[in-house]
């Protein structure tokens, strides 16, 4: 299903917001330490969203959630609701952040090892999943097949050997948090949605140490590895432009 047209200045909203995002992300990588907390996290984030001038499109009636940002740690995915839980040395943790900026809305992620740089087990995990999301960005050449990305992405987790979830996947943001396509993280070239030049996705690989099994929390938000294996999530809002792609939520 093709997205709703932008205008030209509701696709400069998302240019600037997602340069807020990334600003955020920025400070976040700096401010998060060992005995920190993910509600003292969250609380950062909160005030620099303010700061910036922007809206937490997580707290918004749209959705409901209880928080600025998702902080998901170690076996948690995605959605992990901001606790009291301090964080430790080498505690894999994701951040998935939504904000809206003049009425757009852009989405990132990232993960990153708290308090040491990552080695071993842990740097392949970030790795290649951070390298499967800049293979589906480079997929779009201009219009493109949402398989086509997912394929791309597929492929490089698949080279890892990283569990690949596929029951979550990326979509379509910018005047809603999730609109259509879904952007799966696995597919076959020149299937799938066919993409046009305005379109603005949110791609999100997502994937394990272990298996590709979820199970989700009595929160009703936080969404784990059924194995308990660690996982990592990145994630960029683009543009499709008439001849390849503008990663918005980038500096």
């Amino acid at each position: 299903m093709s997205q709703p047209i932008k205008t030209g200045a509701e696709v400069q909203a998302m240019r600037e917001g997602g340069q807020i995002l990334a600003t955020i992300f920025a400070g976040l990588r700096q401010h998060v330490k060992p005995g920190m907390s993910e509600l003292e996290a969250d609380a950062w984030v909160d005030a620099e969203i303010r700061r910036l001038g922007a809206t937490a499109t997580y707290k918004t009636a749209e959705v409901n959630f209880p928080n600025a940002i998702c902080i998901s740690t170690n076996d948690a995915i995605v959605h992990g609701i901001p606790t009291e839980y301090i964080f430790e040395v080498g505690d894999v943790v994701s951040f998935d952040l939504v904000i809206t900026y003049k009425g757009m809305k852009t989405d990132s992620a990232f993960t990153m090892i708290v308090g040491e740089e990552p080695r071993g087990i842990k740097k392949h995990l970030l790795n290649f999943t951070e390298r499967s999301l800049f293979a589906g960005i480079d997929a779009i050449k201009g219009p493109v097949y949402t398989g086509d990305i997912g394929a791309a992405v597929e492929r490089v987790l698949r080279e890892g050997k990283l569990g690949i979830i596929r029951e979550l996947v990326g979509h379509g943001v910018g005047h809603e948090m999730h609109q259509d396509p879904e952007v799966p993280n696995w597919g076959r070239a020149g299937t799938g949605v066919l993409l046009a030049p305005g379109d603005t996705i949110a791609i999100e690989p997502m994937a394990t140490l272990g298996g590709e099994r979820i199970k989700s929390d009595p929160d009703g938000w936080t969404i784990r590895t059924r194995d308990g294996s660690l996982a990592a999530h990145f994630e960029h809002t683009v543009l499709v432009t008439e001849d390849g792609v503008e990663v918005l939520t980038q500096l």
